[in-house]
């Protein structure tokens, strides 16, 4: 079976899962937070599958990660002027 084919056959039984909560809504209201939940979760998975459904049709181009080289050399210690080391406070005061 096709990918096409898998999405089809998904959106059908969300086509049958819709249907079947609309009659349920019909039946025991719309009000109740159960009922709230069921429909939106029916909703999100239709808006997952319509989004799989256009993933699928783009055409998959492979990335590859980005490297960043990370130099050898030891940092500026200009860059920890004024700065607090953890759990030691700053380096001009005692600690209480």
């Amino acid at each position: 079976m096709s990918v096409h084919d898998d999405l089809t056959s998904v959106q059908r039984c969300l086509d049958d899962l819709s249907r079947s909560v609309g009659r349920l809504e019909q039946q025991l209201g719309s009000g109740g937070l159960e009922m709230r939940r069921v429909r939106t979760d029916a909703d999100h998975l239709r808006e997952s599958v319509a989004l799989l459904r256009e993933a699928a049709t783009q055409p998959a181009s492979p990335r590859k990660p980005e490297l960043v080289t990370i130099p050898d050399t030891p940092y500026d210690d200009s860059l920890w002027i004024d700065t607090d080391d953890e759990g030691l406070g700053a380096r001009d005061r005692h600690a209480p």
